[in-house]
């Protein structure tokens, strides 16, 4: 019997709740229910009563006696559960709305219930709304902290309650005692204070105090960022030990006949700064794997083109590969007219070429005869072959899977080098943990001359002023782009259409003296390309637009961007639509408009954008206010899988589990001394699974 057993082999589960917790839980072996942690602990001896409670009481436990149980139709299909809970003092309310029937069967009369949950008044009496409730056992007493875990209206249904999974814990860790497995080497344990890995669980499942849960939550949590930063940093150490890379020692004609004739401006120092680093980077023998952010309108894009002719300089090809073909074109056009008169040959290669051009385009790429390629997810097909790959841009890299990356990787015989860019600025300890395997590189300046975009929030209520200041916009021969969130009306959310809306700014800005455009992602390629050249030409004064012009739209002369539902919105997304502004010599301005009331959460939103355009301060908003999970691009990938660890909140163990990481792999790179035996066996068992993240 290991951690490894399946769960259908613990007293009290058996194949059918097996299935159930699988499915309801993702809980499969003995190790998994063991990572089940309480979400909530019910300190049994801290009871309050009924009288004690005022407006200050949030969650709180009650013990008491069921009476007064009573059942109203709520419409033909749902129903009310109210039940009164008298505990001697006073009575409260119990409400339920959903599992009706089940908690009716289970509830017995004067059978003393221990009762969790956060009262609220209605209609001046005291409730809780669907509480957490279980019969009272005085044998229980002695466990004074009572772990609550997650289940479901299927699993309460199947038996398998929060005190029914608490006995399947207690079982378990009765029936494998001391023997499971510590994960960390001891020295590390012993430098860092922790406690070991066998008392940690049995605490944070069943604290003997209030002390012996904080250590154990503490343990669990390094656990988590320590192999989180190893994963990482042990990749990065391993690739710059071991894998060969081409080497770029020149710097000759393409790049310096660009740097002395094509750029009008002097470069930044952060674009001076980035492109010392990459070029260090790309002599070394090793490949580059590196990130490059920058906000909007910082010069990534030029960066990445003088990477490019380095690569040629030293006889290689490059490819950049963008999200969408409006971006694909967008960087073909700036490239071809940053190059114009240089002899570089550059081409697109979208989806929606011909079968003809497209042959034309594969053939010469083969080649050799096509120096820079830039495309969408065409790249990759298996019938686009180069000639020498010397290196890979990657432009909004979370919106690519790591598949289709990975793909382009196996397109030389030595693996090219990458540059992976985004303009979604990414907090700093966010991105020195995920990626820990990348060396990371910031552009922190905007180019001379371009003014901060003043930012407002107007409500539906001063529509018309907004029109106004539209109005005045146009006059003085300026472009005003207008976001919406949807492209069809939806009944569930009180959401602008964008057709119902373009219908209402043409009445309002009626043809022929305004011109506008409409783009939307379930247009054709071609369409959205025409409406966005005359948008870019200057014949439409008004680009009505869902998000797809979030990113990789280039009109200087737009100053106007109105954003419709921002509310909706998360701030990284109106941090990228406000920067389609701005990109000119002229004032620009974004307006937000919401509704007339806003969440506390949406509300701070709103304000953030209004207070500033750094766009690393942004980002640590939205980090702050959504949590790591639900940055963009990181939960659909997976990556910060934690269960009590929080990069936010729990910064300083985060960078003292960095720390830690880097020192053992300085000393022991390759993980060698039988010290590190458990370190070197996770990254065994890490490597043995399926995984096409080996790269970025």
């Amino acid at each position: 019997m290991t951690l490894d057993t399946e769960i259908s082999y613990l007293k009290g589960v058996g194949p059918q709740r097996a299935a159930l917790l699988g499915k309801e839980l993702s809980i499969y072996t003995y190790a998994d229910l063991l990572m089940l942690f309480p979400f909530r602990y019910v300190d049994r001896s801290s009871i309050t009563r009924v009288d004690q409670i005022d407006n200050d009481t949030s969650f709180a436990v009650f013990k008491g006696i069921v009476r007064n149980m009573h059942t109203v139709k709520t419409s033909l299909r749902s129903e009310r559960l109210t039940v009164d809970l008298y505990d001697g003092s006073g009575s409260i309310e119990l409400v339920w709305f959903q599992g009706v029937k089940w908690i009716r069967e289970k509830l017995k009369p004067n059978v003393e219930y221990l009762v969790m949950g956060t009262p609220s008044q209605y209609n001046g009496m005291w409730q809780i709304t669907h509480p957490e409730i279980e019969p009272y056992s005085y044998s229980d007493d002695h466990h004074n902290y009572t772990p609550v875990y997650s289940t479901t209206e299927k699993l309460k249904a199947a038996g398998l309650n929060t005190k029914a999974i608490s006995r399947l814990v207690d079982t378990l860790l009765k029936q494998i005692g001391d023997t499971i497995p510590e994960t960390l080497p001891q020295y590390v344990i012993a430098r860092h204070g922790l406690m070991p890995r066998n008392q940690s669980l049995h605490n944070i499942h069943f604290p003997t105090s209030p002390q012996a849960l904080s250590q154990a939550i503490e343990r669990q949590k390094f656990d988590e960022l320590f192999f989180l930063q190893l994963n990482y940093q042990y990749r990065r150490t391993a690739r710059n030990l071991h894998s060969s890379g081409l080497v770029f020692q020149t710097v000759g004609d393409n790049f310096n006949r660009f740097f002395a004739e094509k750029i009008p401006f002097t470069l930044t120092d952060a674009q001076k700064r980035v492109i010392k680093e990459i070029r260090a980077d790309m002599r070394t023998g090793r490949q580059m794997n590196r990130l490059l952010q920058g906000d909007v309108g910082s010069g990534k894009t030029l960066v990445a083109l003088m990477t490019m002719l380095i690569a040629l300089d030293n006889g290689c090809q490059s490819c950049l590969m963008a999200p969408t073909e409006i971006l694909a074109t967008q960087h073909y056009n700036t490239f071809t007219k940053m190059l114009d008169g240089l002899g570089i040959n550059v081409a697109l290669l979208t989806g929606s070429l011909r079968p003809v051009e497209k042959r034309t385009i594969k053939r010469n790429l083969a080649e050799g005869h096509i120096d820079i390629l830039i495309g969408t997810h065409a790249l990759i097909e298996d019938s686009v072959t180069f000639n020498q790959l010397g290196l890979v841009v990657i432009d909004e890299q979370h919106r690519f899977g790591v598949q289709q990356r990975a793909k382009l990787w196996a397109k030389n015989s030595i693996a090219p080098h990458i540059l992976v860019m985004t303009a979604t600025p990414i907090p700093r300890t966010l991105a020195m943990t995920l990626y820990g395997d990348l060396e990371c590189s910031v552009i922190d300046e905007l180019p001379p001359g371009r003014q901060p975009i003043k930012t407002m929030h107007a409500t539906d209520a001063k529509r018309l002023l907004v029109f106004d200041f539209m109005r005045k916009q146009i006059a003085a021969g300026r472009q005003v782009y207008v976001v919406y969130p949807l492209i069809n009306e939806s009944e569930s959310l009180d959401l602008k259409d964008l057709m119902d809306g373009y219908e209402s700014i043409s009445r309002s800005f009626p043809q022929p003296k305004y011109q506008l455009s409409i783009v939307h992602g379930k247009m054709p390629a071609e369409a959205k390309s025409y409406e966005m050249e005359r948008f870019k030409r200057g014949e439409t004064n008004i680009m009505v637009s869902t998000t797809v012009i979030e990113v990789g739209v280039d009109v200087p002369n737009a100053t106007v961007m109105v954003i419709e539902n921002a509310e909706r919105f998360g701030l990284s997304q109106l941090h990228q639509l406000r920067g389609r502004v701005g990109r000119g010599g002229g004032q620009s301005y974004c307006i937000l408009m919401t509704k007339d009331r806003l969440a506390k959460n949406a509300a701070e939103r709103i304000s953030t954008m209004c207070a500033t355009t750094d766009g690393f301060r942004i980002a640590e908003a939205d980090l702050r206010l959504r949590g790591p999970g639900d940055i963009q691009g990181l939960q659909q990938s997976g990556i910060l899988n934690l269960k009590v660890a929080d990069i936010v909140d729990d910064e300083p163990l985060v960078a003292t589990t960095r720390q830690s990481v880097t020192a053992i792999l300085e000393a022991d790179p390759e993980l060698r001394s039988p010290d590190n035996a458990l370190l070197l066996k996770y990254i065994r068992q890490q490597a043995a699974k399926p995984s096409w993240e080996k790269i970025s």
